[in-house]
């Protein structure tokens, strides 16, 4: 007969997660693949398994659980690209790798496109959902502009905000045309502007042959 382990002394029961974590994991799963006005308020409750007067009285409201599952995106999505982007030694690998980040969110189990796009989409101007939109996509395009500065581009906003573009409209093709090479055909267009952004004006200048 097998019995079961005894605990080792003095170990402590793992802690149940709080209400606010279950919330916030129900809210993920149900809001990333439903949407967030599709899904309602008793079935992110019934999903977390806590009473009505939790959700308020941890959020406050149903908007502010958006905003608060919205930002928990966020700084996942941060997390990832920043931690890929240890493994390279350059600001011109790095600018590149997040391409490859990308790819790697794109290959996940699940993967339903960009969560702040679709939110975007059903959230009223000045909105909390908006706010939060806006900050997840301003980090996106500071990294680029940061990281075409560190590389050496003397116009380091605009090349950002032109691999900003490419990244947006990577995550489109990704989800709407369901393309697993969406990234890496991002990643040769943004290597082609960035080398044009580095190249000297001589170099660029001089007549092809």
């Amino acid at each position: 007969m097998v019995t079961k382990a005894a605990a080792s002394p003095g170990a402590l029961p793992e802690a149940k997660p709080s209400a606010r974590e279950r919330l916030l994991s129900a809210a993920n799963e149900l809001f990333y693949d439903e949407g967030v006005q599709t899904v309602g308020i008793d079935r992110i409750i019934q999903r977390a398994g806590v009473a009505k007067a939790s959700l308020y009285n941890t959020f406050g409201s149903k908007d502010e659980l958006v905003h608060a599952y919205l930002q928990s995106r966020h700084a996942a999505v941060t997390t990832h690209i920043l931690h890929s982007l240890e493994c390279y030694d350059t600001a011109r690998d790095q600018l590149l790798g997040v391409f490859d980040a990308q790819a790697e969110l794109f290959s996940g189990p699940g993967y339903r496109g960009c969560a702040f796009v679709a939110a975007s989409a059903e959230a009223r101007p000045g909105s909390s959902t908006e706010q939060a939109s806006n900050e997840y996509r301003a980090w996106v395009c500071g990294l680029f502009i940061n990281l075409a500065r560190q590389a050496g581009v003397s116009d380091a906003e605009t090349l950002g905000r032109r691999l900003h573009l490419l990244y947006d409209g990577c995550a489109v093709s990704a989800r709407m045309d369901n393309d697993p090479h969406a990234a890496a055909a991002a990643r040769a267009a943004a290597e082609a502007l960035l080398d044009a952004a580095l190249a000297t004006p001589s170099e660029r200048d001089r007549p092809k042959h």
